[in-house]
């Protein structure tokens, strides 16, 4: 009997704790004390404008969508600005450049289905630049998932490998916690993407929802019973509580750090070094740490700086301490390394461009990043996974009153000079046809204004521009990053309009990559946004062209046309201009025209027809 009876309370427990389980995953717990206020008009895009308005956020990229609308209809109410773009991958860059410019979030809101799968490129590269974006997806209703709705796909399975963090709302009352946690998650530790999905259900008015939980004829019977106050239920639990006063400030952000000792031993080696050199990539841009306090920090230690990525500029057009040539040869003779934020990856050559008696120390935020290729070709003598904005400022202090040996950033400059010496020679070549590109670049760099923005978006011309242009200081220049993205400029030049319009942004574009992204010139129109662009039109991928002719004897797929690309930027309600040979010695007419043209408001595109040169003879494409 006794054995029958603890059988029997098991069961009962089993029992029991089923129907607890089943009670809390319908939300029957939570309605008991949270009700549906169904004749409430609000809905879920003001929870979502709330919270983000609460971050700082003023823009809201998008391509408009049924899903979406209350989320950017309520944005608009609270102060944030929408701007819709020709392209989801476009509201995806310029949400990429805000977040790179302003040291926020950036935040883009797509509909479902392929809106989203048009973001994948752009979240991809966000994920590879370190950006912290959040994009906001639609989505199919709760119920109607997997049952071959309109749009309906699985968007979390594309975005959990490119995202840092993915969540899929299923009730409005998650809406809050869910977004501020994305924000707090995009920017800590290393930045990047994150992505929310919301079915339509947890966006719209309850009742609206309400309309499509109808049952127009309901089985009769038990049968019809159940399906209904199970959708009603189901209904209830999405609204429960979901106006109640929520926190919607943000979350602590959370940057990992040096240790003192770390920092002390990189004082050490530091201060014994002859012939440092200091390898800066774009993790030194990002907050906590102002990029003006980095820069005085490096002016202070003296050591010999190449800039990458976001990092040009860092030291403004002419420091003295800011080497942009002969790379290679530096870094064998370095006794001293300092990769702050810098990765070794095809841009060192895997780590083999490092000298293996020089004394490496590595900064990063990303512990993979930190270490990548240390298993094979260079060993960190300090690999500190911490900011490196925030290590390079803290090396400094600890250094007060200790200077790099002059003479040696003195010789590197002094070969800095014999280099640009020999590319200007090159600038005033003939070539074979048109213009020579090198001669368009290094004026471009004369004219462009103090306070320019440069956005990188090309192989071939935008390799040489590079080399050439100069931005004038900290977070004016905007590339893809590792990815090597084609298609970034139309939203990068967006974004950095948007956060600096009393900048000139200058878009470097090749005639390739400019086919992805002409149409925002709508965009730049509409939302009157001048920017100016410079395409270096070759009519022709010269980047694959220069290794793939004489290794493979053939031009198949690399011949473009002399496209009237300044035709469609006029089509498009802005201002453009063809530009040959005949016009060379106007060119900088032509060139302070656009400016003008910027100034007073139209977007401008220079079609600059350019020749062959061999400059870039030699650089890789793979």
């Amino acid at each position: 009997m006794e054995s029958a009876g603890a059988v029997l309370g098991c069961s009962l427990g089993a029992v029991l704790g089923v129907l607890v389980f089943a009670a809390y995953k319908l939300g029957l717990l939570y309605q008991l004390f949270h009700k549906a206020e169904t004749k409430s008009p609000r809905h879920g895009g003001e929870s979502v404008a709330e919270v983000l308005r609460a971050h700082g956020i003023k823009y809201v990229f998008t391509l408009c969508g049924g899903h979406i609308s209350p989320i950017l209809v309520a944005c608009e109410k609270v102060g944030i600005r929408i701007v819709d773009t020709r392209h989801e991958a476009t509201a995806v860059f310029a949400a990429d450049a805000v977040a790179r410019l302003s040291g926020t979030v950036g935040v883009a809101a797509v509909t479902a289905g392929p809106g989203l799968t048009n973001t994948v490129t752009a979240v991809k590269n966000a994920q590879m630049a370190e950006s912290p974006v959040l994009l906001m997806g639609g989505a199919a209703g709760t119920l109607l998932q997997g049952r071959g709705a309109l749009q309906d796909i699985d968007q979390m399975s594309l975005f959990k490998p490119l995202c840092k963090f993915c969540a899929s709302v299923r009730t409005v009352r998650e809406i809050v916690p869910t977004v501020r946690k994305a924000l707090a998650i995009a920017q800590s530790g290393t930045p990047g993407p994150v992505f929310i999905e919301f079915p339509i259900d947890t966006l719209y008015p309850f009742h609206l929802v309400s309309k499509e939980f109808a049952v127009k004829n309901p089985p009769k019977g038990l049968l019809g019973k159940i399906v209904s106050w199970y959708l009603q239920n189901h209904l209830n639990n999405i609204f429960a509580g979901a106006w109640e006063m929520r926190d919607v400030s943000p979350l602590p952000v959370v940057v990992p750090q040096a240790s003192d000792d770390q920092v002390q031993k990189c004082i050490e080696l530091v201060s014994r070094a002859k012939k440092p050199v200091i390898l800066l990539g774009s993790q030194a841009t990002l907050p906590p740490t102002p990029a003006d306090d980095i820069r005085k920090a490096l002016e202070d230690l003296g050591i010999p700086c190449f800039l990458g990525g976001m990092s040009r500029g860092m030291l403004g057009k002419d420091s003295p301490i800011h080497i942009r040539q002969n790379r290679r040869e530096a870094l064998k003779e370095a006794d001293v390394v300092i990769l702050a934020g810098t990765v070794c990856d095809f841009r060192l050559s895997y780590g083999r461009v490092l000298n293996r008696r020089s004394k490496i120390i590595a900064v990063n935020r990303d512990k993979t990043q930190l270490l990548k290729n240390s298993d094979m070709f260079w060993k960190p003598a300090v690999a500190i996974q911490g900011d490196a904005g925030t290590f390079l400022v803290r090396l400094s202090r600890g250094l007060k009153g200790h200077r790099c040996p002059e003479e040696w950033p003195q010789s590197l400059k002094a070969g800095d000079a014999t280099k640009e010496n020999t590319n200007r020679a090159k600038a005033d070549e003939k070539t074979e046809r048109h213009l020579n590109p090198l001669k368009v670049l290094h004026l471009l760099d004369e004219l462009m204004s103090e306070d320019s923005i440069i956005v990188a978006d090309g192989g071939d011309f935008v390799g040489s521009a590079a080399y050439i242009m100069r931005p004038r200081g900290p977070l004016r220049w905007l590339d893809p990053g590792a990815f090597g993205t084609l298609g970034v400029g139309g939203g990068f030049a967006l974004g950095a309009k948007l956060c600096r319009p009393e900048s000139e942004v200058w878009i470097i574009y090749g005639d390739g990559s400019l086919g992805y992204t002409v149409a925002e010139f709508d965009t730049f129109t509409r939302h009157k946004t001048p920017v100016i662009a410079v395409v270096g039109n070759d009519a022709c991928w010269s980047q694959i062209a220069r290794e793939q002719v004489p290794m493979l004897g053939s031009n198949v797929a690399c011949g473009l046309a002399f496209t009237d690309y300044h035709t469609v930027a006029d089509g498009y309600g802005g201002k453009g201009y063809l530009v040959g040979r005949e016009d060379e010695d106007r060119l900088s007419d032509i060139i302070r025209a656009a400016q003008r043209e910027s100034w007073e408001g139209k977007a401008t595109l220079l079609n600059v027809l350019i020749g062959k040169t061999n400059f870039r003879d030699g650089s890789i494409s793979v």
